[in-house]
């Protein structure tokens, strides 16, 4: 399945910008990126396994802890850093979209909208937590340790003094979601473009 998702992000992204790709996972997004947009790119990884995938493809990434911050990367030193996907897995979440901000001219975060109302209902009706095809995990053995929403991630932007750029909006993975009303309540997946003031 070709994820809308990244292409959504690859279309925020200029040619040839300079890119660094935390929790990239298999590379398969910053492939994308180098192959259709001429991007100079590298990623962060946490599993060893993965990054391994990424060399084996010719990828730049390096393995690391995101929530360690990115102390190895200077002011600015890119023009786009993407977190896709991975902001509710974090321990310290707020600390690396700040660290985002600081090294990238724009910060791109993608995020599973826990507030949509797919969500609520199965909460309200089943009594349990949701299992979908964005978030497919049991309670048990999930990797979603800081569930977010859309008004959540709103005002961490606020609070950090980062000025939100754009928002987009998809209904899953493989479904946009054009002219989305109330999309607290009804995305399941949210994509923010945010920068540092000057």
């Amino acid at each position: 399945m070709r994820r809308l998702d990244y292409e959504l992000i690859e279309r925020l992204v200029p040619d040839g910008a300079s890119v660094l790709d935390l929790g990239c996972g298999d590379g398969e997004l910053l492939a994308e990126l180098i192959r259709e947009k001429h991007v100079r790119g590298s990623g962060v990884e946490i599993s060893q396994a993965a990054v391994e995938a990424c060399v084996a493809k010719g990828l730049s990434v390096f393995h690391g802890d995101l929530d360690e911050g990115l102390a190895d990367h200077a002011d600015g030193s890119f023009d786009i850093v993407i977190l896709s996907f991975s902001l509710q897995q974090l321990r310290r979440p707020r600390l690396v979209v700040r660290e985002m901000a600081r090294v990238g001219r724009l910060a791109i975060v993608s995020f599973p909208n826990f507030a949509q109302y797919a969500i609520r209902w199965e909460m309200l009706t089943r009594g349990r937590m949701p299992v979908s095809k964005e978030l497919p995990y049991q309670w048990y053995d999930t990797p979603n340790i800081h569930l977010c929403t859309v008004h959540d991630f709103r005002d961490l932007c606020r609070e950090e003094g980062l000025r939100i750029e754009r928002e987009l909006y998809l209904r899953s993975f493989d479904r946009p979601a054009p002219g989305l009303r109330r999309p607290n309540l009804t995305a399941r997946i949210a994509i923010f473009v945010v920068t540092r003031p000057a």
